[in-house]
């Protein structure tokens, strides 16, 4: 590749550009975490057709999955102070992480309430009424009943959602935050060698992409493997026992 592509600047940026990776893995993290309280409460609006709260929430999706998130991310940055100054709250003084956990938060809620929306009303509403009619409220129908069949439909849908995320981190740089991108960028402007710093971030999320699918491939799996009883687990041992034991009667005969 002559001048364009030198391997020797790969290996010497490597390190440089992977050790940016915590500051990635952390907006994934805490997107992950608001997007799943907020998006399950923004689905149980919408599924209990709370009057307003219904409405609003439909309003708020349509707002995520409609905008980039380049939008969404500014709104929140220069938005959020200029409404909370109204009150006398000041939060320009924030460290900029803070102001992109919010906006992917909030990004990943609006997909996230899609996801845990259609899986929960996928859940047959003859399980919703067999657990009221032995009195559970609502709470415990959710929590016991409802939520974790809506979990295992959600899972896979959810594992996309978060790659997804994964690699819309890659516009974090724009506040001027130091994620993967913006190391690659500075690099790029100290060394002179962008292309580099670009395959070298590009390996990065193919590497966590797959980690991430495989990852949620065996949780699956898991999920989804029927575990045995130990009363289950007793009885499947008793052939083999009473074998054992046929055995050892047998030996002490002859």
């Amino acid at each position: 590749m002559g001048e364009f592509f030198k391997w020797e600047y790969v290996v010497t940026l490597f390190p440089k550009v992977l050790s940016a990776l915590p500051t990635t893995l952390l907006i994934v993290l805490f997107a992950t975490l608001i997007g799943s309280f907020l998006g399950f409460i923004l689905a149980y609006f919408r599924i209990e057709r709370i009057p307003v709260l219904h409405q609003l929430s439909a309003i708020y999706v349509s707002f995520i999955r409609g905008t980039p998130i380049l939008v969404q991310m500014f709104i929140v940055f220069y938005g959020l102070p200029a409404v909370l100054a109204t009150i006398g709250l000041d939060i320009s003084m924030w460290n900029k992480l803070i102001f992109l956990y919010i906006t992917y938060g909030l990004n990943t809620a609006g997909y996230f309430s899609e996801i845990f929306r259609s899986a929960l009303s996928s859940v047959p509403v003859s399980q919703y009424e067999a657990a009221a009619s032995i009195g559970m409220t609502k709470w415990q129908i959710y929590r016991r009943t409802l939520i974790p069949q809506a979990g295992r439909i959600a899972l896979p849908n959810i594992g996309v959602a978060i790659v997804n995320l994964l690699q819309n981190t890659s516009l974090a740089f724009t506040l001027g935050v130091m994620d993967i991108i913006g190391k690659v960028q500075t690099l790029g402007a100290l060394y002179y060698r962008v292309l580099e710093g670009y395959f070298i971030a590009a390996v990065i999320f193919i590497i966590l992409s797959m980690v991430l699918e495989k990852a949620f491939d065996l949780l699956e799996k898991r999920i989804n493997t029927p575990k045995k009883t130990r009363k289950q687990r007793q009885t499947a041992l008793l052939p083999i026992k009473r074998t054992e034991a046929a055995f050892t009667v047998d030996k002490h005969a002859k």
